[in-house]
């Protein structure tokens, strides 16, 4: 249950910062909704529609819209329909041209995640506060340029997996790390979703196009509503085809443009653990699968993740070493396929000396030696730490008014993006690999190096 918080002063707030800003939450509580920020809004239809509406509702409410972008004309003329005063643009590159610095506050970046670092590393070098969808970013590179970009900027920004902001992960996040389950050396996390390279009997089950083998051949005019050339931007030209890009999640399955459910839901499920368990750069990484598809991420693949020692930001001491595994589309743990925990279809295990706790976006259960523990009988549950957010997209914007930073920040979502792309590539390559964080570098894999930066279309470049 959410608690209001009355406003805080600069010295409190000063001190809060330093307090929490190890895991993530750093919000500043304000109700000064006097000035509007004017934003750009780069991506209009779909997900950008919502997050529009989200940040400027119908009927006047929210910030202001000054600008509109989409590769779609008609997600841009629907969108302009309530927002008559805006700017209109179809290729986000024009929009950082031809906006003066005085017309905007701030971007919000919704566009398909292989063009999200160009949509918004602009921005961050124009010091504009940025609200970016999930996945930070298309790779590994490109999170940490972006990370690095709005470090300097020094502005807000906060990533859209929206679940951060909930109380239920702020509760989670205060009983794990206050011993109240113990220490955790195993976490496991689990989707049901299986976005990917499927058999056809899976693609029938999904009401999904099937794409069993390769890309398709066939080409199609695209649309004359669709700027094609724009929408692939840096990756690699193929030719439009009516079936099978979009309208998205399609894209999704593509190397080129993203990396199937593990991209778009790792950035949601692996953040409670990410969180909670203070995590930072795994030291291996090891997958398991089908076999790789040179242009298809996989429906079901599973990974394991190897994590050092961490320090407690709650408590005194480190938290142990611990692995966390991946599991998606038919994948599961062991202890959910034998029947021992609830059958939740998407959840993430925390299991720890004292209890286990298992956790789903609005909800969490205690189990002791597999049995459900009614009203956490034998706990005494921490006092709240963490403040209650006042919405995801609410705190950005008293953030960007106020001063402070969200909780997904990009000093925290750029490693989680990171590490969720780290899952892809030791898939890819098939082996067990090494990761140096600091330098950027796979030790044992060449093959496995290659994956960490892409190389991009002629005529973009990320500078």
């Amino acid at each position: 249950m959410s608690t209001r918080q009355n406003p805080i002063t600069r010295r409190q707030f000063v001190k809060a910062t330093a307090a929490s800003s190890v895991f993530g939450c750093n919000i500043l509580h304000a109700n000064n909704r006097a000035e509007k920020l004017n934003m750009a809004f780069i991506a209009c239809g779909g997900r950008g529609g919502s997050n529009l509406r989200s940040f400027a509702p119908p009927g006047g409410a929210g910030e202001n819209v000054v600008a509109l972008c989409d590769v779609d004309q008609n997600a841009v003329d629907r969108a302009s329909q309530m927002h008559p005063g805006a700017k209109k643009y179809r290729d986000y590159r024009r929009l950082f041209d031809d906006m003066r610095d005085s017309e905007f506050d701030a971007v919000v970046v919704s566009t398909t995640e292989h063009t999200h670092a160009f949509a918004t590393l602009p921005a961050l070098q124009r010091k504009k506060h940025v609200y970016c969808e999930k996945p930070l970013t298309h790779g590994i590179r490109e999170a940490r340029i972006i990370a690095d970009a709005a470090k300097r900027a020094g502005v807000v920004t906060q990533m859209g997996n929206q679940m951060h902001s909930t109380s239920n992960f702020r509760r989670i996040v205060e009983l794990i790390q206050s011993g109240g389950i113990g220490a955790v050396r195993e976490v496991h996390v689990w989707v049901s979703r299986a976005w990917g390279q499927q058999t056809e009997e899976e693609a029938r089950a999904n009401k999904d196009i099937i794409i069993t083998v390769d890309s398709p051949t066939e080409t199609h005019p695209a649309p004359a509503n669709i700027d094609w050339e724009v929408w692939l931007g840096p990756a690699p030209f193929r030719p439009y085809n009516n079936d099978v890009y979009l309208p998205g999640p399609r894209w999704y399955r593509f190397w080129d443009f993203a990396s199937g459910t593990m991209s778009d839901l790792g950035s949601h499920w692996n953040d409670l653990p990410f969180w909670a368990l203070a995590l930072d750069a795994p030291k291996t990484i090891e997958a398991s699968g089908p076999t790789p598809h040179r242009d298809l991420a996989p429906a079901s693949f599973s990974a394991t993740y190897e994590y050092g020692p961490r320090r407690n930001p709650m408590a005194p001491g480190e938290m142990p070493a611990c692995k966390l595994t991946w599991y998606q589309g038919t994948m599961k743990p062991d202890a959910w396929k034998a029947g021992r925990i609830p059958q939740s279809q998407n959840g993430m295990l925390f299991i720890g000396e004292k209890a286990t706790l298992l956790a789903e976006y609005q909800r969490y259960t205690i189990l002791i030696d597999d049995k459900v523990v009614d009203k956490f009988a034998p706990f005494t549950l921490p006092p709240r730490t963490i403040p209650d957010s006042p919405g995801h997209w609410e705190e950005f914007v008293l953030a960007c008014k106020n001063g402070g930073q969200c909780g997904s920040n990009f000093a925290y979502a750029g490693p989680l993006t990171e590490a969720n792309h780290l899952a892809s590539i030791a898939f890819r390559v098939g082996k067990k690999i090494e990761w140096d964080s600091k330098n950027l570098q796979v030790i044992n894999s060449p093959e496995a190096q290659r994956l960490v930066a892409r190389e991009y279309r002629s005529g973009w470049k990320l500078a």
